[in-house]
């Protein structure tokens, strides 16, 4: 299909999206080797799991080149599902299958932390804005809040690795803060983007947003950030109870003797 936006867009998005896929491969490649796991099931489980991850990224990039997300005014958006539909199963597949459950928990804090500093890929958005490509209504908060957040991601994760004591509640504020800046990146590309429920960007539209290559951004890169704070804050919320379940024993014990 034909592609929009300046020149440079495609070789920047793609080269993007290909770098993270691969860091979060070699990811999961060092959570397995964190498992107690025989050789041939750790094998498994890795080519199981990032054979699932590629074909997620492989139809993200097929069905965004085929135009399935493209809005008109005249159209049903579809972009919701590409990027609803990957964050469902991925949270259906954390509570069915207990392996993965065994990876979010021997993955360092600080890698899925720190691997969001792919986030500074908002500054994109302010790009095409000011080339005149995109409407500030989405580009300021969707490219500000994406670049503060890529910005703060490998200064927590550096804090994280070396067990600062950094208070948890600055991690707890950093994660939050990510998804409010998604949902609101997410909620005003989807407003001002063609389509029967457009309110905002009535007379410069969102078009780009739901076009390839750009589309890769919300049903690719925005569900695996969403999946990576919620596992983020599954190991605060983990690693906080342990801290709890400890220091009541040891005030019990305190008491006994």
């Amino acid at each position: 299909m034909s592609q929009l936006g300046p020149s440079y867009l495609p070789a920047n998005i793609v080269i993007g999206t290909v770098t993270v896929a691969a860091a979060a491969v070699f990811g999961l490649y060092r959570a397995l080797s964190r498992i107690e796991l025989e050789v041939r099931d750790r094998r498994r489980a890795f080519w199981g799991g990032s054979s699932l991850f590629l074909v997620w990224f492989a139809a993200a990039l097929a069905s965004s080149w085929l135009g399935f997300y493209q809005g008109a005014l005249t159209r049903i958006p579809t972009i919701e599902f590409g990027l609803l539909l990957p964050i469902a199963v991925g949270v259906a597949l954390f509570w069915r299958w207990p392996l993965l459950r065994r990876i979010v928990d021997a993955a360092p804090q600080s890698w899925i932390v720190s691997i969001q500093a792919y986030r500074l890929e908002g500054l994109i958005f302010l790009v095409l804005y000011a080339g005149g490509w995109l409407p500030g209504v989405f580009a300021w908060p969707a490219g500000v809040g994406d670049v503060i957040v890529g910005l703060l991601a490998p200064v927590a994760g550096i804090a994280s690795a070396r067990a600062s004591r950094m208070p948890a509640g600055w991690l707890w504020a950093w994660n939050l803060f990510g998804i409010a800046d998604l949902s609101v990146a997410v909620t005003t590309g989807f407003l001002s983007s063609p389509s029967p429920a457009q309110l905002l960007a009535l007379g410069h539209p969102n078009t780009l947003i739901s076009a390839f290559p750009l589309v890769m951004i919300p049903v690719f890169l925005v569900p695996l950030a969403v999946l990576l704070h919620l596992a983020s804050l599954h190991k605060l919320r983990e690693t906080q109870t342990r801290h709890s379940e400890a220091a009541s024993r040891r005030w019990a014990q305190s008491v006994r003797t």
